[in-house]
This record gives structure tokens, C-alpha cells and sequence, in this order.
């Protein structure tokens, strides 16, 4: 049987999940209500007591949505990071945490780094299959924006060259990230460091001029931190802080690669893109070195990370499952007392002559539809609060969050529905035991 269900499509193996929890409150319906129809008299209930469906229903919608939304948010946390991180086949740094330099190379995070020497990465530069070897430089920012170093080949490589304008001809000229508050033809001053540290004189003279720089161009949309970044030639980077720029004095105009080891200052990190997928696996064997580098895949890291997070999920979950479970017991709870709001109208029923199984079967429906119209409320609200959170954390993160619903936020559902069905089947069955005398004087 294992066999079989692995061998199964993933989308039929999500349908069939969903098929097994949807089952017990499928047959525990049909059992209920097999041979009568009490949909008027439940009509006549909903309506009666609308006030305090409305609010039960509203509660449960809430429950539900919470937990719809964690699970659709994490989710949707996850598929974001990766995309930010798919431009970055392999990254090279001196040896140290491969997360702050995941962090700082990919995600932008202000960190203090070693520096690669020029020897190293012209070793790098060199090696068979290397399509792009893009040295790293940060430091600087523009206001809440980072100002990073690179060359012209990896601004390529990130926008799939969809760039607004044009490309930098000269040094002190900057490509925008689509999100940077500023225009084609805009000049600007780049402050040493980042954010409360930052010093906007850094760059400039004695007379108060230099570090001048002029945009001409702007990346389309990445959903990547990088979407907020300034990026300049490298090059410039390394003049602005007094240093040689990559180049002998006879080619200290050049851009790009390749460099001159002995004028080579350093840099933080290399992003390495080979020209064939196995060379990859190659070069992070040869830059594995100890005491001089480090090289690492950043999905690999982000792998590592999220099965931390998915640690933390798991703890989550149980939380979230004592959760559900006293939200269950509160929704039992709620049921016994709505049950009591129409026992004068249960026991005119019974005094009546009403079989005792229809007023089971009323009472249980009465149930049923406060419990799946709460838990269908609460899918929407699940939504809501996931599209929410995605715009917050989007907005905080810079990275494009997106979280759908998806598979695993209807399993919970259908959980939950399934659950409350069975337990409604208490407050059914302790309406029959209350004596009918007591419910007509009641």
C-alpha cells in the first residue's frame, strides 16, 4: 500500500489526503441525517438565534483563519528566500559563517567581512568553465539604500538584462534597483556605511567635493533586496575609500574584469556562475580551504535553515494542535450552550411526538452549519491575514512574499472540520437526555 501511494501524482496524493480527512464528517452526516430533512425547522433555528450564531460563527472563522494564515505565510516565507537567492549559484568568502556571508551577499545585511586578496581571486577568475566571477563591495549606502560594488556581467546576470536606460560608462556612474527613490540623471553623494552609522562627509574632500555619482539606469523589479540597492563599478568603490582600483596606473581606467592581483584591495565575497552545472560542485571542492576560503551554495544554506525552521515548525505545530484542540473544546463548549437557547422549542418537539433521532439530527445540523460556516469564513480570512503578513514582511524584508493558499492549508481545514463534527455529536446527544417537562417549563 505504501508502494502504491508513493507511486501516486503529488496532486493526487493532495486529493486523496484531503478525501481521508473530509471522510469522517462526510459519514457522520450521512449517518445523521439519513431519512429525514430537517432543513426548515433549522431554517427556523438559524434564524430565531441568528445574533448568537453570528458571533459563534465569527469566532471559529477567526480560529481558523489563524492558523490558515500562519501555515500559508510560512510557506510562502520560504519560496521567497529561495528566489532571492537563485541568481547566486556559488559564493566564495574568506572562512567564516557561511549565513553572514549568505546574509550580506545575498540579502544585503550590514556585516564586517574579510577580504579575499587578488591572488585568490584572479586564482578564481581563471579557472576552466567560470562564466562570471563578480567581486563584492560593501559599505556605502544613499539614504536606506546600499551602495554596492560590482561588475557590469553581474548586473547582467541579475536583471536578466532588463535594465531602464543604460549600463555605467564611467566609474562614478550607478545602476538603480527598481525601488530606489531616485531618476535617470540623478547625481548623488554615497555615505560611509550603513543606516544610524552612516556618514555622509566620508567621501568628500576638504573643499567638500568628490564621491559624486550619476544614475543611469534602473534594473526592472527582482522582488530580491536587491531591488533597493545602488549598484556601481566596483572600481569606484575602492577609489572612494583611497585605495587602487583593481587596475595597474596604465589601466586605471578599465572596468571589470580582469584585475590586476597587486592592485587588487580585497573583497568580501565573489559570485561565481559557471558555463556547466558539475563545474559548480567543482570549484566549491577546489575554494574549500582551510584558513583561506570558504565557498558554499546558497541554497544549500537557506536548506540548513529552513530545516531549523522546520524544527520550529514542528514546534509550532504541536502548539498549534494544543491550540486547536482547546479551541475544539471551547467550540463543544459553545455548542452545549446554544443548545440551551431553543430547549423549549426541543422539548414542544419531543412532546409533540417527534422521532428522537430527527431532533438529534436537528440539533447536530444546527451544529454542523455554524461549524462550516465558520471554518469556510475562516479559509477567507486565512487568506486575508497571509496576504497581509506578506505585504509586511515584504515590505520589512524586501523580498517578494507570496503566500497563496495552498494544499496544506485545506488539509488543516478539513482536519478541523472533521473534528468538530464528531464532537457536535455530544451536544446532540445530551439535548435528548434533558427530561421534557423541565425544557417545556424552561
Amino acid at each position: 500500500m505504501r508502494m502504491l501511494w508513493d507511486s501516486l501524482p503529488v496532486l493526487a496524493q493532495d486529493i486523496g489526503l484531503l478525501i481521508v480527512l473530509l471522510l469522517p464528517a462526510l459519514l457522520t452526516g450521512l449517518l445523521v441525517l439519513h431519512g429525514y430533512a430537517p432543513w426548515p425547522l433549522l431554517r427556523g433555528f438559524l434564524s430565531r438565534f441568528r445574533t448568537s450564531a453570528v458571533l459563534f460563527v465569527l469566532l471559529i472563522a477567526i480560529s481558523v483563519g489563524m492558523g490558515v494564515g500562519l501555515l500559508a505565510q510560512e510557506r510562502g516565507l520560504r519560496h521567497g528566500t529561495a528566489q532571492a537567492a537563485d541568481k547566486f549559484d556559488l559564493i566564495v568568502a574568506a572562512p567564516g559563517s557561511e549565513l553572514t556571508a549568505l546574509f550580506a551577499s545575498v540579502f544585503l545585511q550590514p556585516s564586517d567581512m574579510a577580504l579575499i586578496s587578488g591572488a585568490t581571486y584572479a586564482e578564481i577568475e581563471t579557472q576552466e568553465h567560470v562564466a562570471i566571477a563578480a567581486p563584492l563591495a560593501f559599505g556605502d549606502s544613499y539614504g536606506n539604500a546600499p551602495v554596492v560594488g560590482t561588475t557590469a556581467e553581474f548586473l547582467r546576470h541579475l536583471s536578466d538584462d532588463r535594465i531602464e536606460g543604460s549600463l555605467w560608462q564611467d566609474h562614478a556612474e550607478a545602476v538603480i534597483g527598481a525601488l530606489v527613490p531616485l531618476q535617470i540623471g540623478a547625481q548623488f553623494t554615497p555615505a560611509h556605511e550603513v543606516g544610524d552609522a552612516a556618514d555622509a562627509e566620508a567621501h568628500r574632500d576638504e573643499h567638500g567635493h568628490g564621491g559624486g555619482i550619476t544614475v543611469t539606469g534602473r534594473m526592472a523589479p527582482t522582488g530580491t533586496p536587491w531591488d533597493r540597492a545602488i549598484l556601481i563599478p566596483v572600481e569606484y568603490v575602492w577609489e572612494i575609500h583611497g585605495l587602487a582600483n583593481g587596475h595597474a596606473p596604465d589601466r586605471d581606467t578599465q572596468m571589470g574584469p580582469p584585475f590586476d592581483p597587486e592592485y587588487f584591495p580585497g573583497t568580501p565575497a565573489v559570485v561565481i556562475r559557471s558555463d556547466e552545472l558539475w563545474a559548480n560542485y567543482a570549484l566549491r571542492s577546489e575554494f574549500t580551504r582551510d584558513g583561506e576560503t570558504m565557498a558554499f551554495f546558497p541554497g544549500a544554506v537557506l536548506s540548513g535553515l529552513y530545516r531549523v525552521m522546520g524544527d520550529v515548525r514542528q514546534a509550532m505545530s504541536l502548539l498549534a494542535l494544543v491550540t486547536q484542540v482547546l479551541v475544539a473544546a471551547s467550540v463543544l463548549l459553545g455548542l452545549f450552550i446554544l443548545t440551551r437557547l431553543f430547549r423549549r422549542q426541543i422539548a414542544l418537539l419531543r412532546a409533540l411526538g417527534a422521532p428522537r433521532r430527527f431532533v438529534f439530527a436537528t440539533v447536530w445540523a444546527f451544529s454542523a452549519a455554524l461549524l462550516l460556516s465558520g471554518a469556510v469564513l475562516g479559509l477567507g480570512v486565512g487568506w486575508g491575514a497571509a496576504e497581509l503578513l506578506s505585504r509586511v514582511v515584504t515590505a520589512r524584508t524586501d523580498i517578494a512574499i507570496s503566500a497563496p493558499l495552498g494544499w496544506g492549508e485545506l488539509h488543516f481545514l478539513a482536519g478541523f472540520v472533521s473534528v468538530t463534527m464528531l464532537l457536535s455529536l455530544l451536544p446532540a446527544a445530551m439535548v435528548l437526555r434533558q427530561p421534557v417537562v423541565d425544557g417545556l417549563r424552561s
